[in-house]
């Protein structure tokens, strides 16, 4: 599908009722198998990203880096769903937005999430982190650069909650942002679920939630789906924390055991990586035009 239409293809997945589900990813690979697993769209990481780069998640790395990971999670062979590309701060002002959401838009992302805070950002998750957000006047104008620059689905991400604004400022950003165009809301929150729920349940824009639960893993897709408020369930980060799980447990045991016949059954076979890489398609390719 061309950009238009996964943007056209996400914004009818967003069904409160039934809210789709994202699956984050570092690199081509990772997106594959989140496409493969069966999840709705593709969460173009940049905690992700960084965490795969070894950096902090803290606008360390370029846009450019970004922007070719999603172009390249675009170019894969046979990918038919959308990605959401997550821009933290937009990479600086409402300029910076207008210069960057076209390029976004022309490599294939089907959306873009944009949030509040001040450039160069700091991981929402950090619990010492540097929380300071942007004036609502001014994150609305980026709202605005962003829609007026492609057809993508803009995402605005309000961080008022994890900054400890309280919820009253969180609706009050969310509200302002919907009036600047925004698609959805990402409401952001590391704290238990009540924070979250509450939040939802207050809502009275005209635009899906987006939420991203890696703080409060004990809800459900399910409690969230029946809250009719939240179009879009990020898992955010769980992709490069399951990488780094399985490859600290092979590289531990291979030493352990002096050699590497005791993972083999613990890994995915040569085979299986092959048909991630598309081999199948370039023997057919070399069927056809090799001579």
């Amino acid at each position: 599908m061309a950009p238009t239409s996964k943007s056209e293809a996400l914004r009818a997945m967003l069904n409160t009722a039934k809210p789709a589900i994202a699956m984050s990813a570092h690199n081509p690979l990772s997106a594959k198998l989140a496409a493969e697993g069966g999840f709705d769209a593709v969460w173009v990481s940049g905690f992700e990203l960084a965490a795969s780069y070894a950096v902090p998640d803290a606008n360390i790395l370029p846009m450019g880096t970004h922007l070719e990971v999603t172009r390249s999670m675009a170019n894969i062979h046979g990918l038919d769903i959308p990605l959401i590309a997550d821009l933290d701060t937009g990479f600086g002002n409402a300029i910076n937005v207008a210069y960057v959401i076209p390029q976004y838009e022309a490599v294939g992302a089907a959306a873009v999430v944009i949030e509040d805070k001040t450039f160069p950002k700091d991981s929402s998750l950090r619990t010492d982190g540097r929380q300071k957000l942007v004036s609502i006047e001014e994150f609305q104008g980026k709202i605005a650069a962003a829609k007026a620059a492609s057809s993508m689905l803009v995402i605005a991400r309000t961080e008022a909650l994890i900054a400890d604004l309280g919820e009253e400022e969180a609706l009050e950003r969310g509200m302002a942002y919907v009036e600047a165009g925004a698609d959805a809301i990402l409401i952001h929150s590391k704290k238990t679920p009540d924070e979250i729920l509450s939040f939802c349940r207050a809502w009275q824009g005209q635009v899906p939630l987006v939420i991203v639960p890696t703080s409060y893993p004990q809800l459900s897709f399910a409690e969230i789906g029946e809250l009719n408020k939240v179009g879009l369930i990020i898992c955010g980060n769980h992709a490069i924390r399951a990488s780094v799980a399985a490859m600290k447990h092979v590289f531990q045991r291979i030493l352990k055991d002096g050699g590497i016949a005791g993972v083999e059954d613990e890994i995915a076979t040569v085979s299986e990586v092959f048909k991630l890489q598309g081999d199948d398609w370039m023997r057919e390719l070399e069927r056809k035009y090799l001579r």
